[in-house]
């Protein structure tokens, strides 16, 4: 049987799946970031050679490849910090699906790291307080 509105909850009726930025969500406060992710990084490519190809769309601030521990090479994805967010944005819309050094890469938006040490106890943790 179908379930009405007055059947589901309100949690649910305020979810939106638009692609603007919600000012009330603490994730999209911010709107576009000037930080993008690149994933299917040759292991030959450098940071040098990924500065250099984002640099046709705007002041790259910063590169980062992320290397294994083990091996010390590139684990395939890395990191892009641009001055500003309108640069980000382009070079998101051009580079994303393109070849660089014999390999397609994919760019997105970087999402902000979690800090997980200022989490409360998990569920099923024992807290402080019940030490006492």
């Amino acid at each position: 049987m179908a379930a009405s509105l007055r059947e589901v909850p309100s949690s649910f009726l305020r979810i939106r799946y638009t692609s603007r930025p919600n000012p009330y969500n603490p994730l999209f406060s911010r709107g576009f970031s000037s930080k993008l992710f690149v994933k299917g990084i040759s292991f030959s490519t450098t940071e040098e050679t990924l500065a250099k190809e984002f640099s046709r769309f705007g002041e790259v601030v910063e590169t980062n490849i992320v290397m294994g521990k083990t091996r010390n090479r590139s684990k395939g994805y890395g990191y892009v910090s641009f001055a500003k967010e309108d640069d980000a944005h382009q070079a998101l819309i051009d580079m994303n699906g393109k070849v660089l050094d014999g390999r397609v890469v994919f760019v997105d938006k970087a999402w902000p790291s979690r800090n997980f040490r200022n989490r409360g106890p998990r569920v099923g943790e024992p807290s402080d307080a019940a030490d006492g």
